[in-house]
């Protein structure tokens, strides 16, 4: 009968060769899943290409804000019908979002991609060498109805590229267009605007959305749309637990952050802040870019905490605002903990409106940017109609008010939508 060399009293020598090996063993087998874990890297160049793709829209959205009285000179209407190009873009999102995803289920997702930054490309232009004010109105809808389908493709397409633990840290990275755009190239495009002409600041944006295209084409990789046997009503995702309380929250949330955020020059003004409001802006920017990268890094395991906080933070500086807004330093103070709350949100509120989807992703992210956009049109609607009945003073306060649902909702939803503990995060 053989000896085993597993037993080391009865041959120790035989018992040390066996227990080296066998560590020796284990650090090569540690080190091919260290190895392996290496190999769940972003696509980083691709994020960035999408992260561009949503700092066009977010721009697009927003860049007639900057240049208002000079568009509304140009087209020969007054300043509150040019500020209407804003709102139909909103509009042209809300009304197509639903539809055009439902529509375009079946397609494969990099034409669909290319085809609503082609959108961008030809409105912008034609918003540029237009001086008319319906056919202006026409090419604004036609972003918003862009706008609308990127929206509902974007996100999903962030998940779909990158490895399981790592998809909340990818769509963290595409979201930074959105406070990129607001804090930065906003600015940037009314700066543009005033030293050489509105219309040059949308020119510069058709050769940005080409420059995206290309890089789309380059480095974007292609997925299939869904077979026909696969697809479901859209409105069928309602019915998936959890989706209607992020839904929810997305609603109220967006809506209390608007109607701040629209109305914060008329705010500062009345605290004799007009003159800084660039600044104030500023810092909501930074942090809000802060708050991205935070949240990009803990949302994997962290999201239901995280959504939490950012309701939280949300409300504290709406209290500052509300009870402490005569101290100009904390009006700052207040602007770093919102942009601090509220930068990392979209992030958020997408990555768990996917989870809760699941196979019905596409068509719950097709509800969010439809309700985001009702959102923001509700919020400065309920903006105006608070400024006329209480002043300013009650805009902080509304965002309380506000925020005491979502923060229940959320807390709420510990089992659905936004669990303790994600399905797809590991151990």
């Amino acid at each position: 009968m053989s000896i085993s060399k597993t037993e080391p009293s009865v041959d120790p020598v035989a018992g040390v060769v066996q227990e080296k090996q066998e560590r020796k063993e284990s650090r090569r087998g540690a080190g091919e899943h260290k190895g392996e874990r290496k190999e769940e890297k972003l696509p980083l160049l691709a994020l960035l290409a999408l992260a561009t793709a949503v700092f066009i829209t977010s721009l697009t959205e927003t860049l007639p804000a900057g240049v208002l009285p000079a568009m509304s000179g140009d087209l020969g209407v007054s300043e509150s019908a040019a500020g209407q190009t804003v709102t139909i873009y909103a509009i042209g999102t809300a009304l197509t979002a639903i539809p055009l995803t439902a529509a375009t289920a079946g397609w494969r997702r990099k034409g669909l991609l290319l085809t609503a930054m082609g959108a961008f490309a030809v409105a912008n232009t034609v918003t540029a060498v237009s001086t008319n004010y319906p056919l202006t109105m026409v090419a604004r809808f036609v972003a918003g109805v862009a706008a609308g389908l990127a929206w509902a493709l974007l996100a999903g397409y962030a998940r779909r590229m990158a490895p399981v633990p790592l998809q909340g840290k990818a769509i963290a990275i595409v979201m930074t267009g959105i406070p990129v755009a607001l804090s930065l190239g906003v600015p940037a495009g009314t700066f543009l605007g005033k030293a050489l002409s509105w219309q040059v600041a949308f020119l510069v944006m058709t050769g940005l959305t080409l420059v995206v295209i290309a890089w789309i084409v380059a480095m974007v990789p292609d997925y299939p749309g869904q077979k026909r046997g696969e697809r479901e009503p859209i409105l069928g995702a309602l019915k998936v637990p959890g989706v209607a309380p992020v839904l929810f929250v997305v609603t109220v949330f967006v809506l209390a952050h608007t109607i701040l955020y629209t109305y914060i020059a008329t705010f500062l003004d009345r605290l004799d802040m007009g003159g800084s409001t660039d600044l104030v802006l500023l810092v909501f920017g930074v942090a809000s870019l802060l708050s991205i990268w935070i949240v990009g890094a803990q949302i994997h395991r962290r999201l239901r905490s995280l959504t939490v906080l950012s309701t939280l933070l949300v409300a504290a500086a709406a209290a500052i605002l509300a009870v402490l807004s005569d101290s100009p330093a904390l009006v700052y103070v207040a602007a770093a903990l919102w942009g601090l709350g509220w930068g990392g949100a979209p992030t958020l509120l997408q990555t768990a409106v996917g989870d809760a989807g699941g196979e019905q992703a596409d068509a719950a992210q097709a509800m969010l940017v439809t309700l985001w956009n009702v959102a923001m049109a509700g919020g400065g609607v309920v903006g105006g109609v608070l400024l006329g009945l209480w002043g300013t003073s009650s805009f902080p306060w509304s965002v309380l008010v506000l925020l005491v649902p979502v923060l229940a909702v959320v807390l709420a939803a510990r089992a659905h939508g936004f669990p303790a503990k994600r399905a797809s995060a590991n151990s």
